[in-house]
């Protein structure tokens, strides 16, 4: 009897250390010093050099995004186009250009995030669907070799994170192609793992983020329904989506990041903060709109324990085309200063 008590008693400890194992370990708050601070690096014609590198130091950006790009006649068409060489493309979106920007950024001590994109004409990558079965295999087949490409350029210059894919909504829902590609990713890739995911009607519905290292979110959430709305109402109507993200977060068990987050300098900003300046029409340019949205992020969402860090949109390395315009871009406007002075906390 004293023997089957402690058989029994052993078998439950066993059982319970077994279970205990299985759980997923409790997320640990992130350290205001090791959150990614960063921007959304813009690709442009001309070389990189120091001197455009030193501005992101003096606003303590620790963290840059490169987005090469791949293009689709069409969000239904299975081809995809590249070009890996810089002889008809930007030169900060060439190989070239990537590899020589992430030295230059590691050598002032900035980590970068490889994060290639679609680009669909007359549309945009939540447009992409295909109309059978085989025509999906033919894209999903096209997307891995673009993507391929790019995770074995980010594996030869030590790229420390891949984001796998940026807002392919309609294609996410197609979990067993998803986890597939992850898998060849990783067979090639050693670094970490993101999908950058739309903030309106994707991220809350991916089945495998558990498959990657983070749950990247493309976080245009709209702050206010008109105007001249006051910090305390932008702060005010962050409180809804970081309801819903947190929910995702602790589901998966995974940090999340923000892979893109923009406003631009106009009196709109805060209600439609993901649309194009080229597809509005009478806006009113307001540096102060901006500067408010970037305040209500930091106040509200930047210390929360499950935010591993943000990416501005978007950082021109040689400044803005066009000065005095409505366009995403801090730089020169209040709004650098206000994300300079948060960084820098």
């Amino acid at each position: 009897m004293i023997f089957q008590r402690i058989k029994y008693c052993c078998i439950f400890v066993v059982a319970g250390f077994i279970l205990q194992s299985c759980q997923p370990a409790e997320s640990q708050p992130i350290s205001a010093s090791l959150k990614h601070k960063g921007v959304c690096w813009v690709g442009g014609r001309e070389v990189v050099t120091e001197k455009e590198i030193d501005a992101l130091v003096n606003n303590h950006v620790n963290w840059i995004s490169q987005t090469p790009f791949g293009w689709q006649r069409d969000a239904t068409t299975s081809t995809i186009n590249t070009n890996f060489t810089s002889d008809r493309i930007w030169w900060g979106e060439s190989d070239e250009g990537i590899s020589k920007t992430k030295q230059l950024a590691a050598k002032a001590g900035i980590k970068t995030m490889l994060k290639p994109h679609l680009w669909v004409r007359n549309g945009w990558p939540g447009d992409i669907v295909m109309k059978s079965d085989t025509a999906w295999q033919h894209w999903f087949g096209n997307y891995e070799k673009f993507i391929i490409h790019y995770a074995e350029l980010a594996e030869k210059n030590k790229i420390e994170i891949f984001c796998i894919g940026t807002e392919l909504q309609k294609t996410t829902t197609r979990e067993k192609e998803w986890r597939s590609l992850i898998s060849k990713i990783r067979s090639v890739y050693s670094g970490q793992l993101i999908y950058a995911a739309n903030f309106h009607d994707e991220y809350e519905h991916i089945k495998f983020w558990d498959a990657l290292d983070y749950i990247g979110v493309q976080a245009y959430f709209s702050l206010a329904n008109k105007k001249d709305a006051s910090l305390k109402e932008l702060i005010q109507n962050w409180k809804a989506p970081m309801a819903a993200i947190e929910r995702v977060h602790k589901k998966f068990n995974k940090p999340v990041m923000f892979t893109e987050i923009g406003y631009r300098n106009d009196a709109h900003a805060a209600i439609e903060p993901w649309s194009w300046p080229r597809n509005m029409k009478d806006v009113t340019v307001s540096e102060e709109a901006q500067a408010l949205c970037y305040q209500a992020f930091f106040q509200s969402v930047w210390n929360e324990n499950w935010l591993t860090g943000v990416y501005f949109w978007k950082w021109y390395p040689h400044g803005p085309r066009r000065a005095g315009e409505t366009d995403f871009t801090p730089q020169g406007k209040p709004a650098e200063k206000v994300m300079r002075e948060n960084f820098a906390k």
